[in-house]
Formats: C-alpha cells, structure tokens, sequence
C-alpha cells in the first residue's frame, strides 16, 4: 500500500516524465487545491519511490523548457505503473463502497 504522497506522485507521472514543480502543480490542481505537496514532502516521497524501484531519474526532459541542470526529471518503472494501477483500484473499490454507504450521492 502506497502513502497518499506516493500514490500523487506516481498519478502525476503516470501519463509520462515530469520534474518535481510540474508534480507539485499536478497534484494541488487535480486535487482542487486540496492537497499541496512541499517540496520537503515531495522529494523525500520521491526519494522513497527510486528507492522501492516504482519511480526513475529520467534523461528525457522538456525540450520546450528553458535548461535549468538543477531540473531532474522522473517517470514510472513498470513496477511503479503496477502500484499505481493496484492503488487506483482500491481507491476505486473504496469509492464504491461509501456511495453504497450514502457518503456520496
């Protein structure tokens, strides 16, 4: 079972590779500004995410960007891609059951 910052993380990497600020902004924004990841949070998620194998330092970047070398950018292992699909699904199954419950109408 992931933390809800791990689960963030690998859907904001899900549709491909980002750097850590486009995840910080993902995350506030899909979450209505709900939930805002610091950058304590988000790296030290991140770090934990590398080191369970789900997430990659990736080469690719944002052509597009202006070049800043502080810039890492990230994306889904195949393992990480399974984790987020299995926790989609949990998440999906706990919705389910609180509409059942009347929570959500």
């Amino acid at each position: 079972m992931l933390t809800a910052a791990g689960f963030h993380v690998l859907l904001a990497l899900a549709s491909g590779s980002g750097h850590g600020y486009a995840v910080m902004r993902f995350v506030e924004e899909v979450s209505g500004g709900a939930v805002r990841l610091g950058p304590g949070t988000l790296y030290r998620t991140i770090s934990r995410l590398v080191a369970d194998g789900l997430v990659v330092e990736s080469e690719e970047g944002d052509p597009a960007a202006p070049h800043d070398a502080r810039r890492r950018y990230y994306r889904l292992t195949p393992q990480g891609e399974q984790a987020a699909r299995t926790e989609a699904a949990l998440l999906a199954r706990l919705v389910t059951a609180a509409r059942e419950a009347g929570l959500i109408t």
